[in-house]
């Protein structure tokens, strides 16, 4: 498949979660791992920033709280750089043997994070998308929550908030406009989860839209 604006490649097989803090995507992509598993489908889970031992450490250098503030423009650059290494080195490869890729963000959290709460222009972000990525899931979950009561939801984790984490309610208002913005506009690929539901309930809802999809 080939997205309608830009000569970007949509894969069936790549399927992403996204959404804001304390959605829930750790739950669902532990529920669509066996889901998928029990399909007898061959599934490579990963994550963005991250996937690949450089990626991974652009993630330190992107979220951690300790280090000196980045621009708003190397923070897009940094998050697009071990995008590429995640896609060249991790995903291709797993969709060129005939894997399902499920992954933990992809680019459209740059569009809503970077785009949407740093408010870079997304000319910007759909050009690197193009020249340097050129891959787009087939699928992606939105799993959506009411800002407040994700980060509440987030307070309650034992680990300490990140650098993007410590930022105000009104960036992830942002964040969250632009995402339901972009599930609007590509109503072929964006399933809308309603992530407010117990984790079991917003898990199943997940599972049942990816099967859906996969047999339309």
């Amino acid at each position: 498949m080939i997205d309608d604006r830009i000569d970007i490649v949509r894969h069936p097989r790549f399927v992403t979660l996204e959404g804001g803090e304390g959605a829930g995507k750790t739950t669902v992509l532990n529920a669509l791992r066996e889901a998928f598993g029990a399909d007898g489908a061959d599934v490579v889970c990963t994550r963005e920033p991250g996937g690949t031992p450089l990626s991974e450490r652009i993630r330190e250098l992107v979220l951690d709280p300790g280090q000196a503030p980045a621009t708003d423009e190397t923070e897009l650059l940094l998050v697009f750089a071990a995008r590429v290494q995640h896609v060249q080195e991790r995903i291709r490869p797993a969709l060129a043997r005939g894997a399902w890729v499920l992954c933990d963000r992809f680019t459209d959290s740059s569009y809503a994070y970077q785009g949407g709460g740093r408010g870079l222009d997304p000319a910007r972000i759909e050009a690197l998308e193009r020249d340097f990525v050129g891959l787009r899931p087939g699928l992606t979950l939105l799993l959506d929550v009411d800002v407040a009561e994700g980060r509440a939801r987030a307070r309650g984790r034992d680990a300490a908030p990140d650098r993007i984490e410590r930022e105000r309610d009104e960036f992830f208002e942002r964040v969250r406009r632009t995402y339901l913005a972009r599930a609007a506009a590509e109503p072929a690929r964006f399933r809308v989860i309603d992530a407010a539901p117990s984790a079991e309930a917003v898990a199943a809802a997940a599972v049942a839209a990816w099967r859906a999809w996969k047999t339309a």
